[in-house]
């Protein structure tokens, strides 16, 4: 299995009187998801629980999106504890060895209003590949407090053997225990950070 979960988060709207921004995804309101199938009949979905990034962006030019992010690999949760303790073992994401998962945005492309692809570098196990997010984004709300904060809903789709998770089993019927096709869905949440705060 694989994440992504990677992920990233992203932002674009129109926004008045402000150029580059700062966001920070709020993990409390984010989900990190993937999807992938078992036994070639059913899907099982799991989560990392604990994320981080930002981003930042001219409204004004959305090709400025720039977009970082980390997953820590033994926060998996499948709801199953004994699939979440072989996941996070050496047959899969190899959690002590590698503890985090990571994507650095490289450029955008595809922007329609306040969608898009976003391309950068998905790391994972110590093999860095380069995957698109396609992107959908919210206009900007005020939070309880006041402050701004904006969604963004990304997915994608990879190969798990591309990163070195390699496990499986041949079934008698034919096909395998594991899908190598990872589906990656992220929710996000983003709070504008405050003046001076940087990449």
């Amino acid at each position: 299995m694989a994440v992504g979960a990677f992920v990233a988060a992203i932002v674009l709207t129109a926004l008045p009187a402000m150029s580059q921004s700062v966001w920070n995804i709020d993990p409390a309101h984010s989900a990190a998801q993937f999807q992938v199938k078992h036994l070639m009949i059913s899907t099982v979905r799991g989560e990392f629980t604990r994320l981080s990034g930002k981003v930042s962006f001219d409204p004004k030019d959305f090709s400025t999106v720039k977009a970082e992010a980390a997953i820590e690999t033994a926060s998996i949760n499948t709801r199953e504890p004994k699939r979440d303790d072989h996941l996070r073992s050496e047959d899969f994401f190899h959690a002590a060895k590698y503890p985090q998962i990571t994507f650095k945005s490289k450029r955008v492309e595809a922007i329609q209003g306040r969608n898009f692809k976003l391309v950068g570098d998905l790391t994972m196990r110590g093999v860095t590949r380069e995957i698109t997010l396609d992107v959908e984004t919210t206009p900007i709300v005020k939070g309880m407090s006041g402050e701004p904060r904006i969604g963004a809903h990304a997915t994608a789709t990879l190969n798990r053997q591309d990163y070195g998770i390699k496990w499986n089993r041949a079934l008698d019927a034919g096909g395998m225990v594991v899908s190598n096709e990872v589906r990656i869905v992220l929710d996000l949440e983003l709070t504008r950070a405050g003046d001076g705060e940087s990449m």
